[in-house]
Order: C-alpha cells, then structure tokens, then sequence
C-alpha cells in the first residue's frame, strides 16, 4: 500500500455499520417501488405495492431496534434532539458556518425520525386499508363475507346502505394512505436538499459516505 494511500486512510473513520447502510438503500429501493406501484386496480393494489410495503414496515421495525441496541452512531441517544438545537443548527447551515457532526447533524437526526414515523404511519394505514378489503394480516374475515354476500344478493336498502358505508370508510383509509405517502416523498426531498447543501458547506460527500461508511475525521 502507498503512503498516499495509508494517509488518505487515516484521515477518514469508520462511521455508518453495514446495518445502517444497507437497511437505508433497501428502505429508498421499497419506497421507491412502493410509491410507483401505488395505483391499484378495481382488484385492490399492485401485489408489488403490497410485498414492497411489507418490506418498508419490517425496515422500519430493524431500523427502531437498531437504533437502541446497534454501535453508537446508529444509536438515537447520538443524534436524536430537541426542535431548538435543530432549527439554530439550520439557521447556522443556511448562514454558511454550521458545525460538522461526525455521525447525523441535529437536521439529520430530525429528519430520521420524522421518516420513520411518517413511514410507519403509512405503512399501518396502508395495512388496514389492505384490511378493509379482507386481505392482509389486519383481515376481518367476517367481514369480508358479509361484503361478498352483500355484493352477491339483491340489491336492498340495507345492503345498499352497508356498502356505501364500507365503501365510504375504505376511501378515508385510503386517502389517508395515499396522503402519508405524499408526506414521506416530500420528508425525503427535504432530506436530500440537506444532504446536499450540508455536503457542499462541509466538502464531503455525504452520499458516499452512506455507501462506503466512512467520513472524514475530525481535525
């Protein structure tokens, strides 16, 4: 190995563990494909749109479990703070003279936790709207039956009555759904515009940094 190399080396520190890393792109991969097989069809929603969910969900919970057992800058005791410390933080950043953290920035550490609520909250509507329609594991079986055999017998004032009902309550569910997932999408383009403007301000790329681990050390 070179000088060069050995210097360059030891100028940059082990920051992001595999977890950390991996977990984050397979979470942009399932949202990604979640949100543009989100259309469904007269059926229910794109079966892609279903595994994808599941994935995003089960992310979510490793993620939340990480954050309380995995090394410290994946811990949320390293990076989790109030609002204050996180708004004079961008205040400073848009001012140009922003401290550099080593692991997540106040903005940063916000920022993930804002993802992973609104991504939990759109996967738990998305669950029982999938629900309503006796599929999933929030299925109500009953009354999946009672929806089939209103949809197979003669048309009555009750029935008629019961299915505008149920019809009306999976429409909330799932405009509810949709609307989360339109909040998660904005989460993350204001997470990308930080990233970029925190890796223009500091001269390092941040991006590269979630791939490899490694950002450059303090000093």
């Amino acid at each position: 190995m070179s000088d060069v190399m050995k210097v360059k080396q030891a100028r940059h520190v082990a920051v992001w563990d595999p977890v950390v890393r991996y977990g984050h792109w397979l979470l942009v991969a399932a949202f990604a494909v979640a949100y543009l097989s989100s259309e469904g069809g007269s059926r229910g929603p794109d079966p892609l749109h279903v595994w994808a969910g599941y994935l995003v969900g089960a992310l979510v919970v490793a993620r939340l479990v990480w954050g309380l057992i995995g090394p410290r800058r994946a811990r949320f005791t390293d990076f989790v703070c109030g609002p204050v410390t996180a708004i004079r933080y961008l205040a400073d950043l848009l001012r140009g003279r922003a401290r550099r953290y080593l692991g997540h920035s106040p903005a940063g550490g916000v920022m993930v936790v804002l993802l992973l609520l609104s991504l939990a909250a759109t996967v738990v509507t998305g669950l029982m709207a999938y629900g309503e329609q006796g599929k999933g594991p929030l299925a109500d079986s009953g009354g999946a039956v009672v929806a089939a055999a209103y949809a197979d017998a003669d048309e009555g004032r009750r029935g008629g009555t019961e299915n505008r009902r149920n019809g009306g309550e999976d429409s909330v569910l799932g405009e509810l759904h949709s609307t989360l997932g339109n909040i998660t999408l904005a989460l993350v383009i204001l997470h990308l515009l930080g990233v970029g403007l925190a890796s223009l301000m500091h001269r390092e790329n941040l991006v590269l940094a979630m791939i490899d681990g490694r950002k450059r050390a303090d000093g």
